[in-house]
């Protein structure tokens, strides 16, 4: 389980910074080029969550959402320079409770 949340997070911070750079050339005025390394970086972001030991494909993609949005707000601090409230906080925090749900569950078939 331990890989698993080492794989969300890098999928989480690779499809943040893959979306960002869209963001980054349509929103705040970059230049075009932006979307090349965002291309590439949202690429990586899908081959990550094939690595994650499951059978069913949705139920990866459901886990890692709750990974997703508290990695989200980690940017939001970081590279967006505002503080998340505590709402945001407690919205995370049972987001995560449900993606570890999900993740520690016992084996399905």
């Amino acid at each position: 389980m331990i890989q698993a949340g080492v794989i969300y997070l890098a999928a989480a911070l690779a499809e943040i910074a893959g979306c960002f750079s869209f963001w980054g050339w349509l929103r705040l005025g970059k230049p075009v080029w932006w979307i090349g390394p965002g291309v590439v970086s949202l690429a990586i972001f899908a081959w990550l969550l094939t690595l994650v030991d499951t059978a069913q494909a949705g139920r990866a993609y459901a886990a890692y959402g709750g990974v997703y949005i508290v990695t989200a707000l980690f940017w939001l601090w970081w590279a967006e320079g505002v503080r998340p409230d505590r709402w945001d906080i407690l919205g995370a925090a049972i987001c995560l409770v449900g993606a570890a749900t999900m993740l520690f569950a016992p084996n399905r078939t």
